[in-house]
């Protein structure tokens, strides 16, 4: 889970943290984003760009905890959490044009988004709803009321899928995940889960959630559920090495564990014996696939702030100096 208590140019031009290649020589193509979330209250959340020939750019501060970043044909949709507003980036071949568009969200606490129809479906933890923006008018269109606070947000196709981690407030407990219908923005079915649903994955019609939850002294813990035919839910138990990523890869589910994500048994038990990669588990911050190979934000919430990525063998291909709390990732194809 994103911990939002330990948790933005005039030019068109990116701060490098190493010479680019020319672009006489090679014409980029593609750019993986990274939301750097930086330290809540300080305002030094930003965004690193890795072209496709693996030089790594970083934006100037853009606002304080930078939540999210999703792609939207040629632009960037970019969640600032603490400062409550949208940026909107249009994207280029050289890196994104500045100084974009800001949208306020009038005090939300905006936290994930999906983008389905033109238009970007998010959550946020301080009006508890998910709001509509629509990205052809650049107009709010309504908000879906969340009894709670809701985290991530996922579109299976037909319907949205909500979880809601907090029930009034951060580190309460939440166990619902709510199944919202686009067509009248209003949620159809509510699912108890568990405690502390966090992450969501599709496979095969069924719906995967990653769970952190904590006890009193809060101490962590971990599970999973998945919603098919019937719930499943289970507890891993205390000092569980998990974290609150949950991806598909290969035909699999995957749950980020002991620094690495391991396939997901039918029983939600994990294969441990295949898992992929082997990193600190407490530096693991968030993981995601891009292209078939797996990337990790890594970080000890200080100096050291790193995005790996290995191959689906577990070898590291590339390696890079990101922002401060590395925390989501997206990518842009020309």
């Amino acid at each position: 889970m994103k911990k939002l208590y330990l948790l933005i140019l005039a030019s068109m031009f990116l701060y490098t943290c190493e010479n680019p290649t020319s672009s006489e020589s090679s014409e980029n193509t593609s750019w993986v984003f990274v939301a750097n979330e930086g330290n809540y209250g300080a305002s030094n959340g930003t965004v690193s760009m890795i072209d496709d020939q693996g030089n790594l750019y970083e934006t100037e501060s853009l606002g304080d905890v930078v939540q999210a970043v999703e792609v939207y044909e040629d632009k960037l949709i970019v969640l600032v959490n603490n400062s409550h507003m949208m940026k909107i980036f249009d994207i280029t071949d050289e890196g994104l044009s500045m100084p974009g568009i800001e949208v306020s969200t009038e005090n939300s606490s905006p936290r994930e988004m999906v983008i389905v129809n033109d238009k970007v479906y998010f959550t946020n933890w301080n009006s508890q709803d998910v709001k509509i923006f629509n990205l052809f008018n650049y107009t709010f269109e309504t908000s879906i009321s969340i009894n709670g606070l809701p985290e991530d947000i996922e579109y299976d196709g037909e319907y949205l899928w909500v979880t809601v981690p907090h029930s009034d407030f951060y580190f309460s407990t939440g166990n619902m995940v709510h199944k919202i219908d686009i067509a009248t923005n209003a949620i159809v079915e509510s699912i108890e889960v568990g405690s502390g649903p966090q992450q969501i994955a599709f496979d095969n019609g069924e719906v995967f959630i990653s769970r952190t939850f904590y006890d009193e002294s809060f101490n962590t813990f971990h599970g999973a559920t998945k919603i098919g035919a019937e719930t499943t839910i289970l507890n891993y138990g205390a000092g569980t090495a998990c974290g609150g990523s949950i991806l598909k890869h290969q035909n699999s589910v995957f749950r980020s564990f002991e620094g690495g994500i391991s396939p997901m048994n039918e029983d939600l038990t994990l294969d441990s014996d295949n898992k992929i990669g082997d990193y600190e588990q407490s530096l693991v911050y968030h993981v995601e696939e891009i292209n078939g190979n797996i990337w990790f934000g890594l970080t000890n919430y200080s100096d050291y702030n790193q995005i790996k990525v290995i191959d689906s063998n577990g070898e590291e291909i590339a390696s890079y100096d990101a922002g401060l709390l590395p925390g989501d990732f997206t990518f842009w194809q020309k």
